[in-house]
């Protein structure tokens, strides 16, 4: 399989257990090519000699099934790109994240040399991402142009694949428009300013067809921070993040040639511009989705300078709310916070600040270092 923001559908074969167990699978590859071999897996499983496993890209595989059944007895899973951990043990190291997970568990701080090296470690996951094609480039090559051209040439297969399904480009847009909208630090996705004449409500199948392709995480607002947050939130207020972090920062920069582009230099040594922290963003809505977290966020405006405060994330713990504010530095300042804890203080558990410097807790608000966001 090529890339790994392809979906897997498992097949269940069979429920009797009276049955020797197999000893053979049989893959079916970009089975969104061929709808009848996906319909023809009933009776394949029926015979109960093999395995099957079925892989393809979502997007087509949710378009191509007209007029053929749908097998019942296949089990989807989900896949998404290569998260932190399986990042390190790709590059050979298996203790790292144990260490950190220790840490984190203990809620110590690493001390300074031990944290700066955790942090370009992560920033390195950052650059190349969890893509496994680009993975395997850099661990053969340790070459980030190499890299980036592998990058740009999936982000190529994600445009053939959206114009196939909307040849009028607004899946397009929407997604390469993601990392200028986060850019920006609006409070939603600005759908007008990508589709001239658009408002959200008209393309909620649009976005439905991104989220469902893989290749997008959606966050949308919540009406009424509360446990219960998929039922207040707000299907015309949202925002866009990419499945794979290391395709975002290609994205963000992929009108440059990667002579021109010194974000992978600027990022690996910690000198990221302020304005570029949405990269950081990025990363912790894959971080949160990939373990199983529901994106939600929350705006609500500050009466005195009538500016909006902002909880980049939301997420339910123990039928209480955890806020979530993500920053690309190590500034410790958090009004948003603040108003936020004055406004809902009966439904929080726990108070994070992610950041990029060593573990500290002020009172009950934990400064959470970038790379521990994995354990949330």
């Amino acid at each position: 399989m090529s890339d790994i923001n392809y979906i897997f559908l498992q097949l269940q074969l069979t429920y009797q257990t009276s049955l020797k167990e197999r000893k053979s699978c049989i893959v079916f590859d970009e089975v969104q090519l061929c709808p009848k071999a996906r319909q023809a897996i009933k009776a394949l499983v029926n015979d109960g000699r093999y395995d099957y496993i079925e892989t393809g890209s979502l997007i087509s595989i949710h378009k191509n099934v007209k007029d053929i059944l749908i097998p019942s007895e296949e089990r989807k899973l989900h896949m998404y790109p290569m998260d932190y951990e399986e990042f390190r043990w790709a590059l050979g190291d298996e203790v790292s994240v144990n260490m950190l997970r220790q840490f984190y568990d203990e809620k110590k701080p690493l001390g300074q040399a031990a944290n700066r090296k955790m942090l370009r470690d992560f920033r390195l996951y950052m650059l190349v991402g969890g893509m496994p094609q680009a993975v395997e480039t850099y661990i053969s090559t340790n070459d980030f142009s190499k890299v980036d051209s592998i990058k740009r040439d999936i982000l190529t297969l994600y445009e053939d694949d959206f114009r196939k399904i909307d040849p009028t480009g607004k899946l397009s847009a929407l997604f390469d428009a993601i990392p200028a909208q986060l850019m920006g630090n609006a409070s939603r996705y600005q759908v007008s300013s990508v589709l001239a004449g658009s408002r959200s409500g008209d393309i909620l199948e649009q976005i439905t067809e991104l989220k469902d392709s893989g290749t997008v995480l959606v966050a949308y607002h919540a009406n009424d921070p509360g446990p219960g947050m998929a039922q207040t939130k707000d299907l015309e207020r949202f925002k866009l993040f990419t499945t794979d972090i290391g395709l975002f920062v290609t994205l963000a920069f992929k009108d440059k040639s990667f002579t021109e582009n010194d974000i992978y230099t600027r990022l690996l040594s910690d000198k990221l511009q302020a304005n570029l922290g949405y990269v950081y963003e990025n990363v912790i809505a894959q971080t949160l989705a990939t373990n199983g977290h529901n994106l939600y966020y929350h705006t609500f405006l500050n009466e005195k300078s009538k500016h909006n405060y902002e909880i980049d994330f939301l997420i339910a713990e123990k039928n209480k709310i955890c806020p979530i504010e993500v920053k690309s530095s190590g500034y410790k300042t958090h009004p948003s916070i603040n108003a936020f804890t004055e406004k809902f203080s009966s439904r929080i558990i726990r108070k994070i600040m992610i950041y990029t410097k060593d573990y500290m807790r002020d009172g009950d608000l934990e400064y959470l270092p970038v790379h521990m966001a994995q354990f949330l």
